[in-house]
């Protein structure tokens, strides 16, 4: 029986990160796709993709509607046997909201029930530098039991194009769900 995942896109660049996701694990998951309007907009923008785009290309995807509140995977009692909930690319906005228990919207929502069920929870973050607040935000996430990441790549497995490197940010989300891939030449000695 395929396990449930659910992907979430916000509105930070790196879509290809979240869309790459989707790729890997379509459908050997029932994923469960919400993107948010900032996030279809920079998929537009960044990859050339719409909404259309994506049930075409994944036609047994479960996408939901960042205004569905009332979704089955805003229950805990239907989130708590999912393998994870993934944030990627995470805007520091919605980290914000996350951090400080703030729902406007499903992931909120979503990533709130994954920290209260203990449902793991990839936050992916694209942006840089981080001010205090984002720090802070980050350690309260951090604190309540997601796990934190940012979008940067390592360079020990020698990368030779751009897909290497988002694969090899990409395998490492998939490494703190305990998801098997062969996306990178691990470490060495």
């Amino acid at each position: 029986m395929k396990k449930d995942i659910v992907i979430c896109i916000t509105g930070a660049s790196g879509s290809v990160y979240g869309y790459r996701l989707l790729e890997l694990l379509y459908p050997d998951f029932n994923v469960h796709l919400i993107v948010s309007p900032s996030g279809y907009l920079v998929l537009k923008e960044e990859l050339g993709l719409t909404k259309e785009d994506l049930l075409k290309k994944f036609p047994q995807i479960n996408l939901i509607p960042a205004g569905k509140i009332d979704s089955h995977i805003a229950s805990g009692s239907r989130l708590v046997s999912y393998k994870g909930v993934i944030v990627a690319p995470c805007s520091m906005s919605t980290l914000g909201c996350i951090a400080n228990g703030i729902n406007q919207n499903l992931i909120h929502r979503t990533c709130e029930v994954a920290l209260k069920e203990r449902v793991p929870l990839v936050l992916l973050l694209r942006e840089m530098p981080y001010s205090i607040i984002h720090i802070e935000n980050m350690l309260k996430v951090a604190k309540a039991g997601a796990v934190v990441m940012s979008a940067s790549p390592a360079f020990y497995h020698k990368p030779q194009s751009l897909q290497d490197m988002i694969d090899f940010v990409v395998g490492k989300v998939l490494d703190s769900l305990g998801i098997t891939h062969h996306l990178y030449r691990r470490w060495r000695s």
